[in-house]
C-alpha cells in the first residue's frame, strides 16, 4: 500500500514570492487608504464652504453649516457599518457579486445626491441624509471587498 499526502492550502511561497506579494498588499492598501481619506478631506472641506448654502439655502449660515456637517456625520458613521455588512455579504455570496451591488449603489446614491440641490427645504434634508447613508454604506464596503 502506498501512503498519499492531501495538501490542505495553497504550497508555501518562497521567500520572493513572499515579499513581493507583502509589498503588493502594502501599496494596495496604503493607495486605498490614501483616495479614502482624501475623499474625506475634499468633503469636509466643500461641507464647511458650499454645501450649507448648495442644501441648506433656506437657513441662517451657521445652522446651514451645521447641518451639513451633521450630513458628513452621518456619512462618516456609516461607512463602518457598510464595511462589516457588505463584508459579510462579500464572504457569503462571493466578492464578486457583492463588490457589482455596492459600485451600483454608490453611483445612483452618487447621481441622486448630485441632482438634489433644487429641492424644497425639508424633503432636502430628510432624502439627502438617507442618499449619503445609502452612499457612505456602499463606500465604507470598498475596501473591505476588494482588500
Amino acid at each position: 500500500m502506498t501512503a498519499t499526502t492531501i495538501a490542505l492550502g495553497p504550497a508555501p511561497m518562497s521567500e520572493v514570492e513572499h515579499r513581493s506579494a507583502l509589498r503588493h498588499a502594502v501599496i494596495a492598501s496604503t493607495v486605498g487608504t490614501t483616495i479614502e481619506w482624501y475623499d474625506f478631506l475634499l468633503y469636509s472641506t466643500v461641507t464647511g464652504l458650499v454645501f450649507n448654502k448648495v442644501y441648506f439655502p433656506g437657513s441662517d449660515p451657521w445652522v446651514g453649516t451645521l447641518q451639513a456637517f451633521g450630513v458628513y456625520f452621518v456619512g462618516f458613521v456609516a461607512r463602518p457599518i457598510g464595511a462589516a455588512i457588505f463584508g459579510h455579504y462579500g464572504d457569503r455570496i462571493g466578492r464578486k457579486a457583492t463588490l457589482i451591488v455596492t459600485l451600483l449603489m454608490t453611483g445612483i446614491a452618487a447621481a441622486a445626491i448630485i441632482a438634489r440641490p433644487k429641492r424644497t427645504h425639508l424633503w432636502l434634508g430628510i432624502d439627502s441624509i438617507a442618499l449619503v447613508v445609502v452612499y457612505a454604506l456602499a463606500i465604507g464596503a470598498l475596501p473591505r471587498i476588494t482588500g
